[in-house]
C-alpha cells in the first residue's frame, strides 16, 4: 500500500486516502486508466507507421523517439521484435544514401543496438571531418617554394638597391648625373670592347673572330711579321 501510494499522482492520493486494501487500490486504479490503452494504441501506432529516419537531424534523436513510440505500443500490449525495428531504420533512409543502407545490411546485424552503435560511430566521425575542413580549409595552408622563391629574389636585390639609396642619400644632388656619366662610360667602353672583339687576331682585319678567319696565310705571315718590326722599333 505505501508503495502504491508513493507512485501514484498527488490528486490521487487524496482521492484514495481511504482505501487501506493494496488490493482494492490497484483494482481501482486498473478500472479507472485501463480505457487508456485504447486512446494510446492508435495515435502509437500512427506515430509508427510516420517514424523515418531521414527526417531527423542526429542518430540520438531518431533513437529516443523511436524507443518512446516502442514503449507506448508494448504497454497497449503491442509486440516489436528486433527485426522490424532493424527494417524500419533500413527502409527509412534517404534515398541518397542506398549504398550506405545496403552497406549496413551486408553487415548482418542481428541486434538493434549494433546497427544504432554503427550509426553513432560513423556520425561523431563525420562531424569530426567537418570541424577539421573548417578550421583548416583546403588550399589555406602557406606554400613554402613560393615564400622561398620570393625571399631568394629579395635577397638578390637588395644589396643594390641599398646601395643606391646610400648614395642618393649621401649626394642627392649628383645621384641623377653621376648615373648618368657612369651609363655614358659604360657605354663607352662596351663600345670599345665589343670593337676589339670584332679586329681579328690572326689577319688584324674587321668584321670576324680570329677562329673564323679565312684569310690566305701569306697575308697573315706578313701581318704577323709587321706586329714583329713594330715592337723591335719600340
Amino acid at each position: 500500500l505505501i508503495f502504491l501510494r508513493h507512485h501514484i499522482d498527488d490528486g490521487l492520493k487524496y482521492e484514495y486516502l481511504t482505501v487501506e486494501n493494496p488490493l482494492e487500490l490497484w483494482q481501482n486504479l486498473n478500472d479507472r486508466f485501463e480505457h487508456l490503452k485504447a486512446v494510446v494504441l492508435p495515435k502509437a501506432l500512427n506515430d509508427w507507421a510516420q517514424l523515418r529516419f531521414q527526417d531527423f537531424k542526429t542518430v540520438s534523436e531518431y533513437n529516443s523517439t523511436l524507443f518512446k513510440i516502442v514503449s507506448q505500443l508494448k504497454m497497449c500490449g503491442e509486440v516489436i521484435t528486433e527485426d522490424m525495428l532493424l527494417e524500419k531504420t533500413y527502409r527509412t533512409f534517404h534515398a541518397s544514401n542506398v549504398l550506405l543502407q545496403q552497406q549496413y545490411r551486408l553487415h548482418g546485424f542481428k541486434k538493434y543496438r549494433e546497427l544504432i552503435g554503427s550509426l553513432l560511430i560513423a556520425e561523431q566521425n563525420n562531424e569530426l571531418l567537418l570541424q577539421n575542413h573548417v578550421s583548416c580549409p583546403t588550399g589555406s595552408a602557406s606554400l613554402p617554394e613560393v615564400n622561398a622563391t620570393s625571399s631568394h629574389f629579395r635577397g638578390r636585390g637588395r644589396g643594390r638597391g641599398r646601395g643606391q639609396q646610400l648614395q642618393k642619400w649621401r649626394n642627392p644632388g649628383q645621384s641623377s648625373n653621376a648615373g648618368q656619366s657612369s651609363n655614358a662610360g659604360q657605354s663607352s667602353n662596351a663600345g670599345q670592347a665589343q670593337s676589339k672583339r670584332r679586329n681579328c687576331h690572326r689577319c688584324g682585319m674587321e668584321g670576324h673572330w680570329h677562329r673564323a678567319c679565312r684569310t690566305a696565310k701569306h697575308w697573315v705571315d706578313l701581318y704577323q711579321a709587321s706586329l714583329n718590326e713594330k715592337g723591335k722599333q719600340i
